[in-house]
């Protein structure tokens, strides 16, 4: 796999900079240009931001939406592979930030002992995180039980994005994200979290022991349908066996879109509190 040009100016531009890098990873359904506003937060506060691709991720949501299987088929692994390429190429270990499927990834990452700190926001299932609550049944069943999910490139519809995702904001709002972040996702790193305990062999794994995880903050919206409190608490009560310092915060009134809805900021702040108390 290759740097693009954009990362590659990202990660000269850390390097250079002699501040803490910070790497957001995104989940399924974006783009790393659904950080950008996270990446102007850092910034201002002193860290130099990233924000790598997925493999073959277009530059744009327009360019995604007008072709949506380039964003099919790309596996767990393939997608920290990458992300595992960008930090490699920083001159220091980054701090790791990740939403949803992007949660799931800083945490495989950090087991690997590639972070300073991470923090994973409704991060998406690993082995041994049993929960699978009703919400996350009726808004991704459907896509789990059929085969063919798993070579596709899966648009949700806007009713599916607003019960997974939006279901804490008013429709208006739910529409704007929709019409401004939703691109396709992969069937296939889907599938495998949504089969990660029935798999001996998954790609979503995440080693919670490593003592060199270093510092860890999970945070979940209270009202989240996609990665309700059950499963990030399960993910939490893994974690916590870690020596390294493990929390788990629940954010009142928030669902999954909680990095991209209006209220991002108050996110982004205990982000950046538990970093500049860790990192």
């Amino acid at each position: 796999m290759s740097i693009s040009e954009r990362e590659s100016r990202e990660i000269e531009a850390a390097n250079a900079s002699g501040d803490t890098p910070v790497v957001f990873i995104h989940g399924l359904w974006l783009l790393p240009s659904s950080w950008a506003a996270w990446a102007d937060f850092f910034r201002r506060a002193g860290y130099a931001p990233l924000m790598p691709d997925w493999p073959d991720d277009p530059e744009t949501v327009q360019e995604a939406r007008a072709n949506p299987d380039v964003l099919a088929k790309k596996t767990l692994k393939q997608i920290a592979d990458h992300t595992t390429e960008v930090v490699n190429a920083l001159d220091g270990k980054p701090v790791l930030v990740g939403h949803s499927t992007g949660g799931l990834l800083a945490e495989m990452l950090a087991g690997n002992g590639l972070s300073a700190a991470t923090v994973a926001i409704d991060p998406g299932i690993f082995r041994g995180v049993l929960p699978l609550p009703a919400s996350v049944l009726k808004g991704v069943g459907a896509f789990l039980i059929d085969p063919r999910t798993r070579g596709r490139a899966i648009t949700l519809t806007f009713d599916q994005f607003l019960y997974g995702w939006a279901n804490a904001l008013d429709e208006e709002e739910a529409r704007e994200l929709y019409d401004t972040f939703h691109v396709a996702g992969s069937g296939t790193a889907l599938m495998q979290m949504g089969n990660a305990n029935l798999n001996p062999w998954t790609e979503a794994k995440a080693d919670t022991t490593n003592p060199d995880r270093g510092p860890l903050l999970i945070i979940d919206g209270e009202k989240d349908h996609t990665v309700p409190w059950a499963i990030a608490n399960a993910a939490y009560k893994r974690q916590r066996r870690n020596p390294a310092v493990t929390e788990i915060m629940k954010m009142p009134n928030r669902g999954h879109s909680l990095t991209i809805d209006h209220a991002w900021p108050e996110v982004a702040q205990t982000t950046l509190d538990f970093v500049e108390r860790y990192a």
